[in-house]
């Protein structure tokens, strides 16, 4: 992800890969939004989507990271 702040407005989304939509779970500061994927259940974390002006990344590929 090339955005670093902590303060950068991103999108926290959960793709649901079965229902083929996505489901938005906050706007807001990227250390809000990686805290909220942080309490999410395992099974969750691994359709969370992170999406600022000009990235998308897998939550799970910032967590591995």
């Amino acid at each position: 992800m090339r955005t670093t702040s902590d303060v950068t407005t991103v999108r926290l989304y959960f793709l649901d890969e079965g229902e083929g939509g996505a489901q938005t779970l906050m706007y807001g500061p990227l250390g809000e939004a990686l805290a909220m994927a942080r309490q999410q259940p395992a099974e969750v974390q691994e359709g969370l989507y992170l999406a600022t002006d000009n990235d998308v990344v897998a939550f799970v590929d910032l967590e591995e990271g």
